[in-house]
């Protein structure tokens, strides 16, 4: 039994080194001059492996195609992939949200126990570039590549989708794919920043706010997503956890019309808490202007934005603010509004939006439907989730369903 795996990113190498337990040979190859080029840079260099949610909770955390994936989370778990990370040598980390990550806070030790777990005595890797698949009486059997041809009993596609393709991720898989006549869901960039109609950005670019509530709503004023934590602001709009995973809904509606999107400066109180919040803050030096009123309430980045928008004459005496105005500050302040007008390319997205069709390969085992021994696994496939590590958790078991099921 000879496998070929196309890419030694995080699902080929994990799919390598599972097929390596019973096939003769296995073959990986790489475009790329190193393996894992993507990983290498996931996590903002830390590498966010997995989380650590329960699998039942972490499903919930796939807006699109989840019931394709109970199969192979509940088969290969994050405990699994923690397993395999901790026995090749790199210790890991729970954080906040569950994220895992290595203690050493280096995504290259995650890829050298990647490494180390694949390239076992019966796996070669062969730095070179699939051109296309070879298919015979409705089977696979082995690859062309620029330099040569590879005969294989199974194919394991692990390319990736089209995020960061300086890291060679470009769109191959669709190639592969679509040549084994499957369709293709538009790929569209995920996990990204968006652009904003609002200008005042580039004054507060750098700004991050955290333990703030950000909700997107569509031009139907229909709620699309919400969520809890830390955001950023940039020269062109926002980014930031919440952001990221946010785009992951919002990024098929903005192509269409704008999303609103609505900040709770602070979620963890009422509007009447907030009200006596301000009170007691004006209270204290009744003769300051407005505009001087609130650093203990507002980073001082924004304050000139909120003090604008709130339509309150920056100059007035605190104890000349009506019981109106105030209410309107309170008002802005937990219900601060952006207009999202676009998002950032694929250049900049964390993962890829859409692939091949999940009704084209078996859920168990990643096979496709249309022709023997061709298996996909990772973000080739049409699934993405939000941010936390539940991306990788696709690419570590799927990549396990297709090397498990290739007898």
């Amino acid at each position: 039994m000879k496998i070929v795996v196309i890419g030694a990113g995080a699902a080929g190498l994990l799919a390598a080194g599972k097929a390596a337990e019973t096939a003769d040979e296995v073959v990986i190859i790489e475009k790329n001059d190193i393996i894992g080029k993507k990983l290498l840079i996931t996590g903002k260099g830390r590498c966010n492996i997995t989380n650590s949610a329960d699998i039942e909770d972490m499903i919930g955390q796939y807006p699109r195609n989840a019931k394709f994936l109970y199969s192979a989370l509940y088969t290969f778990t994050n405990d699994d992939i923690i397993r395999i990370i901790e026995e090749n040598g790199v210790k890991t980390k729970v954080e906040r949200g569950g994220r895992v990550f290595p203690v050493s806070d280096k995504s290259q030790d995650v890829v050298k126990a990647l490494k180390k777990y694949a390239l076992k005595p019966n796996v070669s890797l062969v730095h070179d570039t699939v051109k296309s698949l070879i298919i015979s009486d409705g089977a696979v059997k082995g690859v062309k590549t620029s330099k040569t041809s590879i005969t294989a009993d199974r194919v394991i596609i692990c390319t990736g989708g089209k995020s960061y393709p300086r890291t060679g991720s470009t769109g191959d898989g669709y190639k592969f794919a679509k040549q084994a006549g499957h369709t293709i869901i538009e790929p569209k960039a995920s996990l990204i920043p968006v652009l904003t109609e609002e200008k005042f950005v580039k004054d507060i670019m750098g700004l991050s706010l955290r333990n703030i509530k950000i909700t997107a709503f569509n031009q139907k004023n229909k709620k699309v997503y919400s969520d809890f934590g830390e955001m950023l602001f940039t020269h062109f709009g926002v980014s930031g956890p919440v952001i990221l995973s946010a785009s992951s809904v919002i990024t098929g509606i903005v192509k269409e019309r704008p999303v609103r999107l609505s900040i709770d400066l602070k979620p963890a109180i009422t509007d009447e808490q907030l009200d006596e919040r301000i009170l007691r803050d004006f209270s204290k030096e009744q003769n300051k202007a407005f505009k001087n009123s609130l650093d203990e309430l507002l980073p001082k980045k924004l304050i000139p934005v909120i003090v604008m928008q709130s339509g309150i004459k920056p100059e007035k005496k605190v104890n000349e603010v009506t019981r109106e105005e105030r209410q309107r500050l309170v008002k802005l302040l937990k219900n601060f509004e952006m207009t999202i007008t676009s998002t950032r390319g694929f250049n900049e997205a964390i993962i890829t939006q859409g692939g091949v069709n999940v009704k084209e390969i078996n859920p168990s085992t990643m096979e496709s439907k249309l022709v023997k021994n061709i298996y996909f696994a990772g973000e080739v496939i049409d699934v993405d989730a939000v941010t936390g590590g539940f991306n990788l958790q696709v690419a570590w078991s799927t990549a396990y369903a297709a090397a498990s099921h290739i007898q």
